[in-house]
């Protein structure tokens, strides 16, 4: 067992969530703005869940709902009614407070935008999430060095984003997204600001974290993309309207290509 997986076991461990459990769960997800005298039904009745250990991808059009539906699942949002349960908690229920504790403990984000201080190092980037949690300042290092050799920029921790690619802004990112040992890591179109030869690399390095055993969900509107996934699911309209289990690449190609070209 890698150092990696024996990290990303530790971390499943903590969070005291059985293999043969959901992650996540929702039921009946419902989400309304009011526009106005104008009522939008972002979310009609989600139900779905999530096990250990999966890699997802939510698919869908602008407007689709998808990433409301992210939102929720990251604790940025409060569904109008229903049930999310993270790990068993009802975090649909809890207050402002709560849910950033949640979002600080138990979930990874990363983003199409990179979001990385310019003038603050890889190491230090990585280092950001860690400064809201009661550890310590070397204990801090050790975890963003850590995340950083599992992205591969082991060797770049004191290089600034000016002085990195952007694949290699986007890993340090992703080592960001990991620095707090997360139960779940969502995505955002993490590979939109990428060339299609970089977009490979981050792909296969959250592969690799999947098959560490981290929960993934990402979302995207290229069907390659969501072919590195095992699982895919395609909103419309507020409504999950298609589920699909996928075996390997070869089964998702043939998956992919009978759903309609997505554009956000």
């Amino acid at each position: 067992m890698t150092v990696e997986h024996q990290n990303i076991s530790a971390t499943s461990r903590e969070a005291g969530t059985k293999v043969d459990e959901p992650v996540l769960r929702v039921h009946d997800l419902h989400k309304l703005y009011q526009m106005g005298d104008n009522a939008v039904h972002a979310l009609r009745g989600i139900s779905a869940s999530v096990m250990k250990g999966e890699f997802v991808a939510v698919m869908g059009s602008s407007g689709s709902g998808k990433s409301t539906f992210m939102n929720i699942l990251g604790c940025l949002d409060k569904p109008t009614s229903g049930e999310y349960r993270l790990e068993g908690v009802d975090v649909s229920r809890l207050d402002k407070k709560q849910l950033a504790g949640i979002r600080n403990r138990k979930i990874g984000f990363v983003f199409q935008g990179f979001n990385l201080l310019a003038r603050t190092t890889a190491l230090e980037n990585t280092e950001l999430p860690t400064l809201y949690s009661q550890v310590s300042k070397s204990d801090r290092r050790e975890r963003a060095i850590a995340a950083l050799q599992m992205v591969g920029l082991g060797q770049r921790t004191d290089h600034f984003p000016s002085q990195l690619s952007g694949g290699q802004q986007q890993r340090v990112a992703i080592a960001r997204a990991l620095v707090n040992k997360p139960s779940i890591l969502l995505a955002d179109e993490p590979t939109g600001n990428l060339d299609s030869r970089t977009s490979v690399e981050v792909m296969e390095i959250f592969q690799n974290l999947n098959e560490q055993g981290l929960t993934i969900i990402l979302v995207t509107h290229e069907p390659d993309i969501a072919q590195f996934a095992k699982r895919v699911l395609v909103f419309r309209d507020g409504k999950i309207r298609r589920d699909e289990n996928v075996k390997d690449r070869a089964v998702a190609a043939e998956v992919l290509k009978t759903m309609p070209v997505l554009e956000d």
